[in-house]
């Protein structure tokens, strides 16, 4: 390896690392215990355990096929529709909270058809958590599917339809097995994105206790009232996504052959 690599890589590491050991410096260790313990803590870890499950779901039911569609349909303005899904890799959260709140919110005109239909509203309830989830966490499943696939290439799947196979057969039996590696990462990656939205749930779902302040919103709530308790919770976070990508990422991410 390059020596001259190894200076920016360095400062890379730090640049990641150190925050958190400002966070683990700060923190009052004698009270982490009790202050993660705390009924309004347990009520946002569990919540956001929860809606981070239903929002990944959500983003596999809906991002595989569209992943599929952006990597091998030939139709005309693809390049303008992929440019439009990954539209919230780069969008500030807060604006996509206030785009589905002007959506799905009381004025909003699919958000009056909701109400007109169910006489509920979507807005500051759990579900809008996992709709503000699903919103900006999808993304990265999408890009990490549609890369798999373009990386594959399709020749096996055209030599199993030259082979008779019909579409939906060549779909189960050759495209899923080739998305499955860049499945698992996406589902992580999707999976942790979800747990630490912020800005996006915080506009279009608010932040009730027990209903819509997952665990990054109680953070901030805590900060301005107790320090010590958001630096606290801050370090919960980081220690429940670091254990989501390093029990659940794939093997094969990390180049390792079985």
């Amino acid at each position: 390896m390059p020596w001259v690599l190894w200076p920016p890589a360095i400062c890379a590491l730090a640049l990641v690392v150190l925050p958190v050991v400002g966070l683990l410096v700060r923190s009052d260790l004698t009270r982490f215990p009790s202050l993660i313990t705390s009924t309004s803590s347990l009520n946002a870890l569990k919540l956001s355990l929860l809606t981070a499950g239903l929002s990944t779901v959500a983003c596999v039911l809906l991002g595989v096929p569209l992943a599929v569609v952006l990597a091998r349909s030939r139709a005309r303005g693809v390049r303008v529709l992929r440019a439009v899904v990954l539209l919230p890799l780069v969008l500030p959260p807060v604006v996509g909270g206030l785009a589905l709140l002007y959506l799905l919110g009381r004025k909003g005109f699919l958000g009056i058809l909701v109400t007109t239909l169910t006489g509920e509203q979507v807005p500051f309830t759990t579900a809008a958590v996992v709709i503000a989830q699903t919103f900006v966490a999808m993304p990265f499943l999408v890009v990490s599917l549609e890369g798999a696939l373009r990386g594959a290439g399709d020749r096996y799947e055209r030599v199993a339809a030259t082979l008779g196979a019909r579409p939906w057969t060549v779909f189960r039996r050759v495209t899923l097995p080739l998305l499955l590696p860049a499945l698992g990462s996406g589902i992580v990656l999707s999976f942790a994105r979800a747990l630490g939205e912020f800005g996006a749930t915080i506009t279009f779902a608010g932040s009730l206790e027990g209903v819509t302040r997952t665990l990054p919103l109680e953070v901030y709530t805590q900060a301005e009232v107790d320090v010590d308790s958001a630096v606290a919770l801050a370090l919960l976070l980081i220690l429940v996504a670091v254990a989501v990508i390093a029990l659940a990422r794939p093997r094969a991410l990390e180049g390792v052959r079985s």
